[in-house]
């Protein structure tokens, strides 16, 4: 299953990466229902550092084998790229299981609002210790030019969001190099999102820089491990422990990372190739992966969701009464079903594009349009002049038919029933889907991103921060042509201006108010259309400590290993 990271890069984005003042809460213990499976906040098998092994191989499942691993580039923002880079680079701040966040203290000692009026002055107190692989200390500088990179001032730069960057006034030097002095130009409430991961200066100062230093190459760490090598003929790639780390030694000798289409990685894991990969909600590769000896699926709650992606740009599909037609034709309920069949977890449809239904904040804005209603479809589509004639099954405008690109990526079974039962539903209303299947490693770089397709299905994998993480996937764009994450391309002014009242306001309850009818909004206008809250279904060995499905949890590298 495929999933994209949210961000809170570069364009005040939605909280992905969830707001700190309590606007994303953790999921609630317990099932949503009384006779539901109990939902839990985290599953990693938690283990004390001196129960895990010193040394060995984590050798883990990816199905994708990224080529951008600048994870501030609109190309880098991946899930995949994620899971691995956090081994290697900084965030000033972590998240527990209950999305508490708070300083990394192996980067940053101390951080906090030191100036509220007139303006908000966040002051950073960073670790003098920490080091780029380099050898250079990480200081003020590099804070600074990822402010410089991400504010969204220049489009050479081509980020993935400049969400909360875009408020800051400017980055300074404090009483010395390891003291950073934030000012903001507006209030900024997910501060806490900004600056992870962080790079170094030098691969943020320039466009060229930021665009292509980190393209088919990992040129700096600053981790419990470092890089160890691509190996592009059998799609690995490989970590090693960095010794010059400053913190805890890290458990594991290396950690080898393998690529392999969704459909191939069960396999491989049933056959004891691979110690862990993430199972998605696929109920055949869940059943296998739980009879497999020796492992189990580990299964937890977080702000990740299943959804369809609508692409406004496409002339098809410009027409928001099109959209909404589309998407009332879609029975969301059968999707889920079919999706969540024999996963053990609740199906509850999403009417949401900021909180999960097990968030504080949530709340169902999408009235009439979250509906299977075909016959309101059919209507809709009549009054756009797109109409059935004759004995033809498909709707028809000046000659042309309503007939859509459904993009999916080969090996990723759930998105090929997916475009299957949607097919179905959109062929009683007259308009045919072509379900087109296209390589894993080309899925979002050669087609989500630019926008080369009409209707497609993946995951966000979300953050503590749901407002800000999440703006920039619904943010308008400023020219018309530059989206950044925004890959339905669709936005209005209403929306950016009750997303940036949610950014902005400092109080919590009002933030939330703010989402809400920016999700009111969205709804309108038929951009991302939420399935469900996806389950996190990690496979792994029982063995393995201190990894699986982690929820609001950051992985702590350095503690994973195996216990036996």
């Amino acid at each position: 299953m495929k999933t994209f990271y949210l961000v809170v890069a570069v364009a005040a984005s939605l909280c992905l990466t969830g707001c700190g003042d309590g606007v994303g809460n953790a999921p609630r213990a317990g099932g949503l229902s009384g006779d539901e499976p109990t939902i839990k906040a985290f599953d990693i098998n938690q283990q004390p550092r001196d129960k895990v092994k010193d040394g060995g191989t984590l050798r883990w499942g990816i199905n994708e084998f990224p080529t951008q691993w600048n994870r501030n580039h609109v190309d880098g923002n991946l899930a995949v790229a994620a899971a691995i880079s956090n081994a290697l680079l900084p965030s000033p701040f972590v998240s527990d299981e209950k999305a508490d966040i708070s300083p990394d203290r192996e980067y940053l000692l101390d951080a906090k609002v030191t100036e509220q009026q007139p303006k908000q002055v966040v002051t950073y107190t960073l670790n003098p210790r920490a080091r780029w692989s380099t050898g250079q200390p990480i200081t003020w500088a590099d804070y600074q030019a990822q402010w410089h990179a991400l504010n969204g001032r220049d489009p050479a730069f081509h980020i993935a969001s400049s969400t909360g960057y875009q408020d800051i006034e400017k980055v300074a030097r404090g009483k010395d190099d390891y003291e950073v002095v934030v000012t903001f130009a507006r209030p900024f409430g997910d501060w806490q999102a900004l600056f992870g991961p962080l790079l170094p200066a030098a691969t943020n100062r320039t466009a060229h820089a930021f665009n292509t230093s980190w393209l088919n190459k990992i040129p700096v760490t600053a981790g419990p491990f470092k890089f160890g090598g691509f190996d592009q003929t059998a799609k690995t790639i490989t970590l090693v422990r960095d010794d010059k780390w400053w913190g805890n030694r890290a458990k594991l000798d290396k950690i080898i990372f393998r690529a392999s289409e969704q459909d191939s990685l069960i396999g491989a894991f049933s056959n004891g190739e691979l110690d862990i990969i993430d199972v998605g909600p696929s109920a055949p590769d869940y059943a296998r992966a739980k009879s497999t000896a020796g492992a189990q699926v580990r299964q937890a709650a977080g702000p990740d969701f299943r959804h369809f992606t609508f692409n406004g740009s496409s002339e098809l599909l410009k027409d928001r009464n099109v959209r909404q037609a589309i998407q009332l034709g879609i029975n969301r309920q059968a999707i889920a079903q079919s999706d969540l069949q024999g996963l053990d977890w609740p199906i509850a449809l999403l009417n949401n594009h900021f909180f999960m239904n097990t968030q504080e904040g949530y709340q169902d804005n999408a009235g009439s349009l979250g509906r299977y209603d075909p016959g309101r479809a059919r209507q809709l589509l009549d009054a756009a002049g797109w109409r059935l004639s004759g004995g033809d099954p498909v709707r028809r405008k000046n000659g042309k038919p309503l007939e859509l690109r459904f993009v999916v990526p080969t090996g990723v079974q759930i998105s090929k029933a997916e475009g299957e039962l949607a097919q179905s539903m959109l062929g009683q209303i007259g308009v045919k889907l072509n379900i087109k299947a296209v390589p894993s490693d080309d899925f979002f770089t050669n087609y989500v991103i630019p926008g080369n397709f009409d209707i497609t299905p993946f995951a966000y994998i979300g953050t503590p921060f749901p407002v800000s993480s999440s703006y920039g996937i619904y943010a308008n764009s400023p020219d018309g042509k530059t989206w950044n994450a925004n890959f339905g391309r669709i936005g209005s002014p209403e929306i950016d201006q009750a997303m940036s009242a949610a950014g902005q306001s400092l109080d919590p309850v009002r933030a939330r108010e703010a989402a809400n009818k920016a999700d009111a909004l969205i709804w309108q206008e038929v951009n991302v259309l939420p399935l469900y809250q996806r389950p996190q279904n990690v496979a792994a060995k029982e063995t393995l400590a201190n990894v699986g499905a982690r929820g609001f949890f950051d992985l702590r590298y350095e503690d994973i290993g195996f216990t036996g």
